[in-house]
């Protein structure tokens, strides 16, 4: 019989809350008033009542100038230009694909957003239509770019660059899209020997690093070769210390991600989400960031 690990309930003091160097956050709740200062103009997630500044929703209160908005702790994901994001398709329906990209609204890419196989630039004819089915098809996963926001808030994609298009071969992990940090870039390949897309939309995909870059691939073709033990390994502990540092609330980007792997290497794979694991390479991560500021 397998061995079976069990636990009994404990205690736990909460993590170190300290904020980075630089400031605390001012978090508010629906209802509380942010400023009295009639000298503002109101952004997303606030209302004015009685010449009040009020929040709407739970979260950190931006201020860019004289705009004051409230980005939600705990949302959906609003499209912005220029995120990157991974999806998954949905629907195939004539000149465009539907795809889940954990907003509001299912996000479009259009037959005429993407390059086809080859990477050429042509305008798509009716037998790229027909064929769509052969590019994308339902349940694959793509990365892409934020071309444009339509009216009703829905996301048209792009998948001109070869560094986009279809994904295989790798581990996708949902989180808030609040966690994921904006960055110049959301592509990395970390010296563990594995690759992560950091979506935008909360979407992370985590693949071994391809030796070579296929430039002529068109970003449509699918590698299907077994993955050696060891990438699988890796993999399976970034996987985990992401899942770590989302359970303590901690922004995800290229170094912690790395500082909690490096944190982890002394634990076995499956032990990273015992709690005080967690705690203990959580802890440790976020004191190399900090110091790292200072």
């Amino acid at each position: 019989m397998a061995a079976v690990t069990m636990r009994l309930p404990a205690v736990r003091a909460p993590l170190d809350s300290r904020a980075p160097r630089g400031g605390e956050k001012h978090l508010v709740a629906p209802g509380d008033t942010i400023t009295t200062d009639t000298g503002y103009m109101r952004g997303h997630g606030t209302f004015v009542e009685d010449d009040k500044l009020i929040a709407s929703v739970a979260g950190v209160v931006e201020r860019v100038n004289k705009l004051v908005c409230v980005r939600a702790l705990k949302a959906r994901y609003n499209g912005e230009i220029g995120d990157i994001v991974v999806g998954r398709i949905t629907e195939v329906q004539q000149k465009r694909w539907k795809v889940e990209t954990n907003s509001r609204l299912d996000s479009v890419l259009l037959l005429s957003s993407i390059n086809l196989p080859g990477g050429e630039l042509r305008r798509k004819s009716a037998e790229d239509e027909l064929a769509m089915r052969d590019y994308l098809q339902e349940g694959d996963l793509i990365s892409a770019e934020v071309q444009s926001i339509f009216s009703d808030g829905a996301v048209s994609l792009h998948t001109r660059s070869l560094k986009y298009g279809k994904l295989a071969q790798g581990v996708l992990v949902q989180v808030s899209p609040s966690l994921v940090k904006r960055q110049k870039t959301h592509f990395h390949d970390l010296p563990c020997g594995a690759s992560v897309i950091l979506g935008n939309n909360g979407f992370i995909w985590i693949y071994p690093t391809p030796e070579q870059k296929d430039d002529e691939a068109g970003g449509y073709t699918s590698n299907l070769e077994p993955v050696p033990l060891s990438d699988r390994e890796v993999i399976s502990r970034l996987r985990n210390c992401i899942v770590a540092l989302v359970t303590h609330k901690m922004m995800l980007f290229d170094t912690s991600i790395l500082y909690c792997y490096e944190a982890s290497l002394s634990h076995q794979i499956k032990d990273i989400l015992k709690p005080e694991v967690t705690e203990e390479i959580v802890l440790e991560a976020r004191q190399r960031l900090l110091d790292l500021e200072g």
